[in-house]
Parts: C-alpha cells; sequence; structure tokens
C-alpha cells in the first residue's frame, strides 16, 4: 500500500478475455427504487389531502417506542425489516432504501463525467454506523432516565396528523442529500454512506452475519473478477467466493449486479449454511488499509469532534447531516496532513502533488480542506457556546426569584448566547428566544423585546414567543399591541391557556378595553364557563349598551344554556 494514496486501491483488470458487461439486475432495481419514491409521494399526498395518514415509515421512529412505548409504523418496519435481513440478508438496502438510490443516482451521474469513486478503507470508521445506532435508537431512552422518568407503558400509534413533525426542512434535507449522497460518495467511494455512517446499516449487517441467503458461487468460477468490478457495495466478491464460497461480507446489499455481470454464470443467490470457518479472522488477516493506525486514530478523534461540533449547529443540522459532514472533516484532516507531509498524493484519480510540487487539483485541495476544517472549528466554537448558554438557561428557574444566584445564572447564559449570536453564522429561532427570555429575567425588556420579534419573524407560527413578547408589551403598558398578538395565537389555538392567562392580566390593569375582553370572553365560552363570560360581557354593555360583538356572544351564552 502506498501510504500516500488515498485511497490505493484499484480496481480489476478484466478477465477471461471479455469486458466487464452491464447489469440487467440494476434495471430492475431502478423500477423498484422508482416505485418506492412513488409511495412515498402518495404517503405524504394521503396525508396532505385527509389531514391524517399512517405514521412516518421511517425506522429511526423506533426511538420513541424504545425510549417511550409508543409503538409506530417506523417500529414495526423495522422489526419487519431485522427479520427478514435475518433470512435473505441486506434485500432492503439494495432494492428499497431511498438513500441508497441518491447514492446510486449520484454515483451514475459521476460516471457520466467520467469519475468512478474509488472506495476508501478504514479500520475505525466502520465502527461509526454503530455509534450512529446508538445515538438514534437508544439516547432518548438514556434521556429518559437520567432524568429520573419512569416508562410510561406500552401504546399503540400507527397513524398521524404531523407527518413532517420529526423530519427537517426541504432546504435542510436537500442539503443532508448532497452531503450523504453526492460528496461521500465522491470522496469514501459508492455506497459510503452506507459503509460509514448509516445507523441503520448497522443493525442489518449484524443480522445479515445470521442470514442463511448469500451469493454463492459454482465450480464454473474462473475468478476473472467481473463481479468485484462492477459490485457497488465495496465488496471484493471475487476473494470472497474464492476463500468461502459464498459472499459473507456484510456490506453485500444482495443487489445482485455481480450475478448479472458473471460471464459463467457461476454466481446465484442461494440459501443454506454459512462458511465453516471464522471469516472475520481471515478477512482482518489478508485485508489492505488506506490510512496507517496513527492516522486512524486521529481521523477517529477528528470525527468525534466534528460530529460534536456539527449536530444540532444552530438548531439546524439534524444528526445524519452531522454524520456526514464529520466524516468530511475526519478525511480532510488527514488529506491535509499528508498534502504538508508527502512528496507525491493522489486521490480519486487526481494527482494532488508531485515531486513536492502541487498540480491543480492539489491547489483546489490546499484551498479547501483548510478551509473546511476552519469551518469546523467555528462549528465547534459556536456549538460549544451554545451547549453551555443552554444548561444555563434550563438552570435558571432551579434558584429562587430576585436571588443573587438565579441573576449570576442569568448573566453566565447571556454571556454564552451572546458569543453565538456574534460569531454565529446562522441566525435561529431557540438563540433569539432564549436571548429574549434572558433579557425579560435581566429586566431589560428593551433589549428582550427585539430578539422576540426576530423570532417570530424566522418562525411565523412561534406562540411561545409571541407570549413571551405580549409580556414584554403588557408591562410596557402597549396594551393594544399585546392584544393583536395574543389574538393571533388563540385564532391559531383557541384553548390556549396560557395566552388566555395573559388576557386575564391584561385586562385587570385596563378593564375598559372591550377588544381584550371580548377575546377573553371566547375563550371562557369554549370552555363552558359561561358564567365568568356572561360577567365579562355585562361590564362592555354597561360601558357600550349598543357594542355588536357583546350582544352577539350574549346570544351565544343563551343559545348554549338551553341545549
Amino acid at each position: 500500500m502506498n501510504p500516500a494514496s488515498i485511497p490505493g486501491a484499484k480496481p480489476p483488470k478484466e478477465g477471461c478475455g471479455l469486458p466487464v458487461r452491464k447489469s440487467k439486475r440494476s434495471r430492475w432495481r431502478t423500477v423498484v427504487l422508482i416505485a418506492v419514491h412513488v409511495a412515498i409521494l402518495a404517503h405524504v399526498a394521503h396525508w396532505y389531502v385527509t389531514g391524517h395518514s399512517l405514521a412516518p415509515l421511517e425506522p429511526s421512529e423506533a426511538q420513541q417506542t424504545i425510549a417511550y412505548g409508543v409503538v409506530n409504523a417506523g417500529f414495526v418496519l423495522l422489526i419487519l425489516l431485522i427479520l427478514s435481513t435475518l433470512i435473505l440478508g441486506r434485500f432492503f438496502c439494495g432494492w428499497a432504501c431511498h438513500v441508497v438510490a441518491y447514492q446510486d443516482l449520484c454515483a451514475w451521474l459521476l460516471g457520466k463525467l467520467g469519475i468512478r469513486p474509488r472506495p476508501v478503507r478504514s479500520r475505525l470508521l466502520v465502527f461509526v454506523p454503530f455509534v450512529a445506532a446508538a445515538y438514534v435508537f437508544l439516547k432518548p431512552a438514556v434521556a429518559r432516565i437520567l432524568d429520573g422518568h419512569a416508562f410510561p407503558g406500552w401504546t399503540l400509534e400507527l397513524g398521524t396528523e404531523e407527518l413532517w413533525k420529526t423530519f427537517p426542512g426541504p432546504w435542510i434535507a436537500t442539503l443532508t442529500l448532497l452531503v450523504d449522497g453526492a460528496l461521500i460518495v465522491y470522496l469514501l467511494g459508492a455506497k459510503g454512506f452506507c459503509t460509514y455512517g448509516c445507523p441503520y446499516g448497522a443493525l442489518f449487517g449484524v443480522s445479515d452475519r445470521f442470514a442463511r441467503g448469500r451469493i454463492r458461487v459454482t465450480d464454473a468460477c474462473e475468478g476473472c473478477g467481473h463481479c468485484t468490478a462492477t459490485c457497488t457495495s465495496n465488496v471484493d466478491v471475487r476473494r470472497e467466493v474464492a476463500l468461502y464460497g459464498m459472499v459473507v461480507d456484510p456490506g453485500c446489499m444482495k443487489c445482485t449486479d455481480c450475478v448479472s455481470v458473471c460471464p459463467k454464470n457461476a454466481l446465484y443467490f442461494g440459501f443454506g449454511p454459512g462458511p465453516a470457518q471464522d471469516p472475520e479472522k481471515k478477512r482482518k488477516n489478508r485485508r489492505q488499509y488506506d490510512f496507517t493506525m496513527a492516522e486512524e486514530i486521529a481521523m477517529a478523534a477528528v470525527f468525534v469532534a466534528a460530529l460534536l461540533a456539527f449536530t444540532r449547529l444552530y438548531d439546524l443540522v439534524p444528526f445524519l447531516l452531522a454524520v456526514g459532514l464529520a466524516l468530511i472533516a475526519a478525511l480532510a484532516a488527514v488529506a491535509g496532513w499528508r498534502l504538508l507531509s508527502s512528496k507525491a498524493l493522489a486521490f480519486q484519480h487526481h494527482t494532488l502533488k508531485d515531486a513536492g510540487k502541487l498540480k491543480g487539483a492539489g491547489f483546489a485541495a490546499a484551498a479547501l480542506v483548510p478551509a473546511f476544517l476552519a469551518l469546523t472549528l467555528h462549528s465547534g466554537f459556536v456549538r460549544y457556546n451554545a451547549w453551555r448558554g443552554e444548561r444555563f438557561f434550563h438552570a435558571v428557574r432551579e434558584h429562587p426569584l430576585h436571588s443573587s444566584e438565579r441573576r449570576a445564572t442569568v448573566d453566565r447564559s447571556l454571556a454564552y448566547m451572546r458569543r453565538v449570536e456574534r460569531w454565529g453564522l446562522l441566525d435561529s429561532v431557540p438563540m433569539r428566544q432564549m436571548l429574549g427570555s434572558l433579557w425579560i429575567e435581566a429586566d431589560r425588556n428593551d433589549l428582550a423585546e427585539p430578539h422576540l420579534r426576530r423570532a417570530i419573524e424566522l418562525d411565523a407560527g412561534n406562540d411561545m414567543a409571541r407570549l413571551r413578547l405580549a409580556e414584554v408589551l403588557i408591562v410596557g403598558e402597549r396594551f393594544e399591541e399585546a392584544v393583536d398578538l395574543l389574538a393571533e395565537i388563540l385564532e391559531r389555538d383557541p384553548l390556549n391557556s396560557t395566552a388566555s392567562h395573559r388576557l386575564g392580566v391584561l385586562i385587570l390593569q385596563r378593564p375598559d378595553l372591550d377588544d381584550a375582553v371580548l377575546l377573553y370572553v371566547d375563550y371562557l365560552i369554549r370552555t363552558g364557563d359561561l358564567e365568568n363570560a356572561e360577567n365579562a360581557l355585562d361590564m362592555v354593555l354597561q360601558r357600550n349598551p349598543t357594542s355588536a360583538g357583546a350582544l352577539e356572544r350574549m346570544e351565544t351564552i343563551r343559545a348554549a344554556r338551553e341545549q
């Protein structure tokens, strides 16, 4: 292995005197994957039209089952997929996973540009999917236990009215696909995210080890290597079948492209016992890697640091996007070091450095690698301050009102959050809302107001920011503005008790504000408190006997009592 080459592996040469033919199975897989996306669109359309549909068929939803006992459609799907993998192997990954479809599409597009990324082979990064699986499936349950909450028991909720509740918005979803699809495929090889990032792949990979269904070989095999050349799962099929008579690598997604291209028809998918010897031990003794152990340890350390830096950054970056960005940071760190220390360096068909001199691609790498690592460091700085600020913010209520400890906690939280505001590259609703609440605690409503207004500007449906802003306006005796805000909240959520309480406080100070009283009466009528509603209307009618709004509501109360 050439330590300066990332990666050093090369595809096998053509054998049997024949060129590698195109797989016929890939066409069928394309049809199936298109059908999967049509089904996804139909699911979304059904929810959009009816307002209620089957809960997301997303394995990550199983975290709600593990943590809170909510048996949802995602959990049911995950169990069925694990059971099927125990029999068939990783068929789902190869034939029905939408993320695999995006990676295959990116690999196909790169191929059209004459780029065929080679797989990067790492000893330690292969454990990332297991870390990701623990985070996705176990973290909520661990958090519940640490908070001292008992397991609530089992409930069945296969339907939902909030299909997109746990999914990112369109821009973040698109960025996730670009990073975990296009960039990871180009940098780490076809299905690079499956190998080094997918939490579901960790579960299916373990299950695949017990599967009886495998790609198997007959005596007709001549070891030409066409199977390995066509495999997009980065499996050395030729070596596997030569050693074990079957493919035992859990990375095999049973796409059967290798079966389709075999010129001797020597490969087939079939059922039977696994290999008699320990394949994992033999594989570890023979497999070559693209990095030294010192580089592997450095990559692992950079990955962990970058994952902490990117996860929930600006309250926008979801975990799987953070995993992809952290993988890129880990690879960039080693690439940057080799760019400095090596006289010759090649990467994915590009010569970056030769005879100690940078080439065109090398100059690009010399600019991009430090820039991305600088972005990672900056993100870590912002995320650390946000994390510390959040911790102190949540600790504020642990101290008595007007105590020195409470004020000191507010000041510490403000110091961290103001750094996030100053140095952050993106605005965020939670940061603005937190700053607004902290300035209220510090008795600086004048500084709180712009932050709360900005939070509402960023998220028009943010009722919590409206409630805090209404509180500021009431203290500042800007009652008409406060009424307008509370009216917006109650229009969306007519039974919002906090908004009604704010109205009650406002009315105590300004009982002559008929608009506020009528709004409060509407809430009382909805909650069935007809007596207090009638008393409030009497006050309005005493001031204005011809008030159309008050008279109309009196009729509503009379009709309700007659029923």
